[in-house]
C-alpha cells in the first residue's frame, strides 16, 4: 500500500486511498487467504484510521505525481534487491545556535526548568543537511556551518559515502538518490549536476536521481524516517553550540534500530556561483524516458 499512502508523514496517523476490499482482493491474488475484516484490523494496527475528507494543501498537484511515486517506489526496490544504496537526501531547518528556547518539553527537575534568553536575535545558524539510507535505516547529518549550496549538499553526501556507505556497499558501483525539486539539490540546480559529476568521477560510481514532483516534498522519506526523531530527540534543549547540535543528532536512536552519525562542516560555501555552458557540456549524463527532468543518471567522464 505504501505507493497509494497519504497522511502527514510526521504523524503516526495515515490514511490509504485503497479500500479494505480492494487490499483483500489484491492479496487474494498473491495466495493470502485473508478477509476485508482482518484487512482492516491490520491497518488499524499500523496506524491507519477510516476519517472523512478534508481540506489540506499538498501545493500544486502535477498530473504524473502519482505515476512519480510508483516510479521512485520501483526504482529504490531494484536498487535495494540488488544490494545497491538507496538515500534520501535534504537539508533540515536552519537552528539558531545560542541559548535560546527550542520547542517541546524535556525532563527536568520540578520547577527548576532550563532558562534561556528571553529574546531570539539574528544569530548563528547550523544548516544540517541529511542522508538517509533507506535499506540499512541509518542516517547521517553533515552540520554546516555556512551556507545551504548544491556543493554544500554533494559535500555531504560525498562525507556520507566516505564515512559509511562505502563500507556498506563495498562492492556497489551504483547509487540512487531520492530528493526534493527544488532547494541545493533542486532538479534544475546547474550546480547540483556540476557537483554530482566530480562525485561519480572521484568515486566511478553511477549515480542515480529520482526527484519528487513539485509539491510533495514532505513525502521524502527522510522528512519522517530522520528528521522528525531528530526534531524530538532535542525538543526542549536550547542548542548552545554547534557542538551541541552535532551531539544531540549523533545521540538520535529509535526501538526499530535507527542509528545516526553528525559531523560539523566548517567549509566556507559560496552562493551565486555561476556555470558556464562549457561545465554544463561536461556532465555526461543520460534522462530517463519517463520524467528525464526528475529522473537522471550521471556516470563517471571517460
Amino acid at each position: 500500500i505504501e505507493p497509494s499512502t497519504l497522511g502527514d508523514p510526521m504523524s503516526p496517523l495515515r490514511w490509504t486511498c485503497k479500500s479494505t476490499r480492494n487490499l483483500a482482493s489484491a492479496l487474494k491474488q498473491k495466495h493470502f487467504k485473508i478477509s476485508h475484516v482482518v484487512v482492516s484490523d491490520i491497518l488499524r494496527n499500523m496506524g491507519y484510521s477510516l476519517q472523512s475528507n478534508k481540506k489540506t494543501n499538498e501545493g500544486g498537484k502535477h498530473p504524473d505525481r502519482n505515476k512519480q511515486f510508483e516510479y521512485i517506489n520501483d526504482m529504490s526496490k531494484k536498487y535495494i534487491l540488488y544490494g545497491n544504496p538507496v538515500i534520501s537526501i535534504d537539508t533540515k531547518k536552519k537552528e539558531q545556535i545560542g541559548n535560546y528556547k527550542n520547542n517541546g518539553k524535556t525532563l527536568c527537575k520540578k520547577k527548576n526548568p532550563i532558562e534561556v534568553n528571553v529574546y531570539d536575535f539574528e544569530t548563528t545558524k547550523a544548516v544540517p543537511y541529511g542522508v538517509y539510507d533507506i535499506g540499512k535505516n541509518s542516517g547521517f547529518v553533515n552540520v554546516g556551518t555556512s551556507y545551504d549550496t548544491s556543493s554544500f549538499a554533494v559535500e555531504s553526501i560525498r562525507r556520507w559515502w566516505l564515512d559509511m556507505g562505502r563500507k556498506e556497499y563495498p562492492n556497489s558501483k551504483k547509487i540512487l538518490i531520492t530528493a526534493d525539486s527544488g532547494g541545493s539539490n533542486g532538479s534544475r540546480r546547474k550546480q547540483w549536476k556540476t557537483e554530482l559529476q566530480k562525485f561519480a568521477n572521484e568515486t566511478g560510481m553511477e549515480i542515480t536521481v529520482c526527484h519528487f514532483s513539485p509539491g510533495t516534498s514532505k513525502w521524502n522519506k527522510i522528512e519522517h524516517r530522520l528528521f522528525s526523531f531528530i526534531s524530538m530527540n532535542w525538543q526542549g534543549k536550547p542548542l548552545e553550540s554547534y557542538q551541541t547540535v552535532v551531539n544531540l543528532i549523533g545521540a538520535t536512536k529509535t526501538r526499530k534500530g535507527l542509528k545516526v552519525k553528525a559531523v560539523l562542516d566548517e567549509n566556507i560555501y559560496e552562493k551565486g556561483i555561476k556555470i558556464t555552458d562549457e561545465e554544463l557540456g561536461k556532465i555526461n549524463l543520460s534522462r530517463h524516458e519517463f520524467h528525464g527532468e526528475w529522473n537522471y543518471t550521471i556516470s563517471k567522464n571517460t
